[in-house]
């Protein structure tokens, strides 16, 4: 035998010992139990502490997650039945069951193409799912069966590698025959109740986050009728400003890292035009609070005063008092719902009602324990408009909140509108001005600045671009137009905001920072090299000139944001 024979023949040897099952598994190990490892890569990089198991019992495949990603969802493919099985246990202990039939799940198409993988010969097969281009490696070979996903080819035979639009890779690195233990085998757990996808999709999207109602079919109108409970009780709803303010002490999360996200679904209630609205958190960690203004009147509030020696009350931090922390600012559509079929047009859909979701995540710090949450949207109608807001709480890998510092520093939209708060035009010969206190230890300072500007006729400032100045000790340190052009992409919305002589709707109309049907998205300025102490805050806008009645008024909201070292 020459050398080159002996070393095919050693390396055969080998090849077999390596991996008995090779050449003919089903005869040589008739065991139709055992596990599978998965791994993943993207871009050509293993994705590091994420792996797979399909473990193979009585014709059944389980897939579980390495490390366990607690979405208490059982996932099986049962050849017995020839169809995959995603079981969810809600945290409240319901069960849900979706059922998908091997028929009902996309068809993959042979390419003829082989491979060996782990010693396995396996076939190639392609199929297209959601526009994403899915390659599949799969053996006929052994006596397992299964693959990594539920929706690509679990009927093929034992699925060991997937690649999906040429850069995400599954792939097998360890196939092992073994009993398995039905205590390691989450078989066939209790079904609960059996449900379609739709309803299935909803149930596990729901079940990732919690989410905390604070409003639910609320009316903000202009009423005479207010009965408020007992001043600081939990959970009831409490309503000032002729109604347009609602209030309601919560109790939120205490502890744990989450991305924050504030959902709020308004329609009108008989309101036709579009509105300021506001969320917001009232600071109660100073001698005065916005609170005292809603429950004694806005003489309560500290007073700010410009050059004309006009007051505002509550609008800039002090010693004693910090403004309202603006959550969130939306502007309500013209007439939505109430209004729709008061105008038909042929081909325009109107909305049933509109949702604003903004991440507030940044604002973390102040979205813990107990604390007051309100909403504000300004209007004189008894009907008003009907709101519903809840708070969504995503689980996340950021850093602790608990080193991060939030301060509100200025707030000029007048919440309290109605019980005779001024408007924000202390613009007009001078500037915002407020000094506050900068803690030392502070790093990657960060204003986080609302502007939206108003004044609804042609010269108003609702309808003129104004530049924006933050000035930072006497030097500017950013400027800009608050400007939004996209408003005509809301009409849908927006039935009763008729149409000009030209085609276009009031509603299209592009405005300063701000659409009707819309929220209006916070400027981040970042603040560097700033020392501790004490600084000065300026805000500068041009103010236009009142013309009759009509005047113009800007809405700014300040806060500042810090992560301690």
């Amino acid at each position: 035998m020459n050398v080159k024979i002996a070393l095919l023949v050693f390396v055969s040897l080998m090849l077999m010992e390596k991996h008995p099952l090779a050449q003919d598994t089903k005869k040589e190990n008739p065991v139709s139990e055992g596990t599978v490892t998965y791994a993943y890569k993207s871009n050509g990089k293993e994705i590091k502490d994420r792996r797979l198991q399909l473990v193979f019992k009585n014709n059944v495949a389980c897939l579980m997650n390495i490390p366990d990603q607690q979405e208490n969802e059982g996932r099986f493919i049962d050849y017995n039945l020839n169809e995959t099985l995603q079981m969810l246990t809600l945290k409240n202990g319901e069960k849900y069951t979706l059922k998908t039939p091997f028929t009902k799940i996309e068809k993959a198409t042979l390419t003829g193409e082989t491979d060996t993988i782990l010693g396995y010969k396996c076939k190639k097969a392609k199929l297209v799912i959601r526009s994403n281009a899915i390659d599949v490696w799969f053996t006929n070979d052994l006596s397992l069966k299964g693959s990594p996903s539920l929706g690509i080819a679990p009927g093929l035979g034992l699925v060991l590698k997937i690649i999906r639009n040429g850069n995400f890779e599954i792939y097998a690195t360890n196939v092992e025959f073994k009993k398995v233990e039905d205590s390691s085998f989450l078989f066939r757990a209790a079904e609960g109740n059996v449900v379609d996808e739709a309803i299935y999709r909803r149930k596990i999207i729901d079940n990732r986050y919690i989410s905390i109602p604070v409003f639910s079919h609320q009316q903000i109108n202009f009423t005479d009728s207010i009965i408020n409970p007992e001043e600081d009780l939990e959970n009831l709803v409490y309503r000032y400003a002729g109604g347009t303010i609602v209030l309601k002490k919560i109790k939120l999360l205490d502890k744990g890292n989450y991305s924050v996200f504030a959902k709020l679904t308004q329609y009108s209630n008989g309101d036709a035009y579009d509105r300021t609205g506001t969320v917001f958190i009232i600071p109660v960690n100073r001698e005065i609070s916005f609170l005292d203004g809603l429950r004694k009147g806005i003489k309560a509030l500290p007073v700010y005063k410009d050059k004309d020696q006009k007051e505002y009350q509550g609008v800039v931090a002090t010693e004693k008092y910090l403004p309202p922390l603006e959550l969130m600012r939306f502007f309500t559509p013209f007439g939505v719902r109430a209004y729709n079929k008061n105008v038909e047009i042929d081909g325009y859909h109107w909305a049933d009602s509109v949702d604003y979701k903004q991440d507030i995540t940044d604002l973390l710090p102040s979205l813990r324990g107990d604390v007051w949450i309100g909403v504000f949207i300004g209007n004189y109608d008894k009907g008003g408009h009907i709101i519903n807001l809840e708070l969504d709480y995503y689980p996340s890998e950021k850093s602790d909140d608990q080193k991060h510092w939030v301060t509100p520093i200025f707030n000029t939209l007048n919440i309290m509108e109605m019980a005779g708060q001024a408007y924000g035009t202390m613009f007009n010969r001078d500037s915002l001005t407020v000094s506050v206190d900068v803690p030392s230890g502070l790093k990657n300072l960060t204003l986080r600045y609302i502007a939206t500007g108003h004044g609804g006729w042609d010269g108003g400032d609702e309808f003129n671009q104004k530049v924006n100045d933050i000035i930072l000790d006497g030097k500017s340190i950013y400027h800009f137009i608050p400007w939004r052009t996209d408003c005509a992409t809301y009409r849908m919305a927006n039935p009763s905001s008729g149409n000009f002589e030209d085609g276009l709707s009031s509603s299209d109309l592009s405005r300063s920072n701000w659409c009707p049907g819309t929220t209006t998205n916070p400027v981040y300025i970042p603040i560097s090299n700033l020392k501790p102490g004490r600084h000065t805050f300026k805000i500068a806008i041009p103010l236009g000139a009142p013309e009759g009645n009509s005047f113009s008024a800007w809405n700014v909201s300040g806060t500042l944001i810090g992560e301690f070292q």
